[in-house]
């Protein structure tokens, strides 16, 4: 039997396991995302104790970004300018070959969750948005069964949107462009706006007509950007799921009527959807790309 490593490696946390994307994880082990040493010690002797499942074959790493995502530029595999203090520059592929000698792929969590929400979805899904909403906001996006690069990944959790009167004065949490749409919506943004994490506001809170206008905004972008045949709503904040119908509506209210797949309730039921893999999308998307590393 084919064993594959994977590693959805998070902001706040690692989760790794062996396995295959077909047949689920074997065994799994989660890390907290501390510093690069301490975090890839725990990485290491994971995967170590975890030979006696079988060889592995390869390891698909699916990591929160901005990552290098080419494998012709000097910083492939690479953390770049992230906000995450002592990550920047981490050499990612670097790290697991010090352990394990295997064929490698990388990309970002989202791009390998959109992958595998594709083949959930089955052959007809020739164009998805996966999006998360947690510690960050970001998007990922797959197109005739490819993740989109370009000079980069897609980075749409950073996009400008209108703000919500609600939150005037606030100044956002991005360090990098204060009132994007991650330094508005994220995880860190909600508890410093509000003063709590989503799960604990009470249904008339403001927040909850906040959060549905960011998201739809983001949704209306992506349809009119990407035009995706499905946007999978993932994430800490996304578990929330009175937010859904709240999204779909609010989606088609700012749409107007303009885009011919998304005029009616129906229509967004099937179109703006939570996710569907049975284990984490992420963790199935690091499967998938161990399985194209190894060929």
């Amino acid at each position: 039997m084919t064993i594959h490593g994977a590693i959805e490696a998070g902001g706040t946390k690692f989760v790794c396991a062996v396995g295959d994307a077909a047949t689920g994880s074997q065994r799994t082990a989660t890390i907290p995302t501390r510093d690069p040493d301490s975090t890839f010690a725990e990485v290491a002797e994971f995967f170590t104790q975890a030979s006696d499942l079988g060889e592995i074959t390869g390891i698909g790493i699916a990591s929160f970004g901005p990552v290098g995502v080419d494998p012709a530029s000097p910083d492939y595999g690479r953390i770049l300018a992230t906000p995450k203090p002592g990550w920047a520059g981490t050499d990612l592929l670097g790290r697991v070959r010090a352990f394990l000698d295997v064929p490698l792929a990388i990309d970002t969590d989202v791009n390998a969750a959109a992958l595998a929400e594709v083949e959930a979805a089955g052959a007809d899904m020739r164009q998805l948005a996966y999006v998360t909403v947690g510690t960050g906001i970001g998007v990922g996006l797959v197109s005739e069964a490819r993740p989109v690069h370009g000079i980069g990944h897609p980075e749409a959790g950073h996009i400008l949107v209108r703000r919500h009167p609600a939150h005037e004065g606030f100044a956002g949490t991005c360090p990098f462009h204060g009132d994007c749409l991650e330094g508005l919506a994220a995880g860190p943004a909600v508890s410093a706006a509000w003063g709590a994490p989503a799960s604990e506001l009470a249904a008339d809170h403001p927040f909850w007509a906040v959060e549905v206008d960011y998201l739809s905004q983001l949704c209306m972008t992506l349809l009119l950007t990407m035009a995706p045949q499905r946007i999978v709503l993932g994430g800490g904040v996304m578990k929330q799921e009175r937010l859904f119908p709240l999204i779909r509506n609010r989606t088609a209210d700012l749409l107007g009527g303009y885009i011919q797949g998304a005029r009616d309730a129906a229509a967004m039921e099937r179109l703006i959807v939570p996710p569907a893999c049975r284990e984490p999308s992420g963790l199935v998307g690091a499967f998938l790309l161990a399985r194209q590393a190894v060929g």
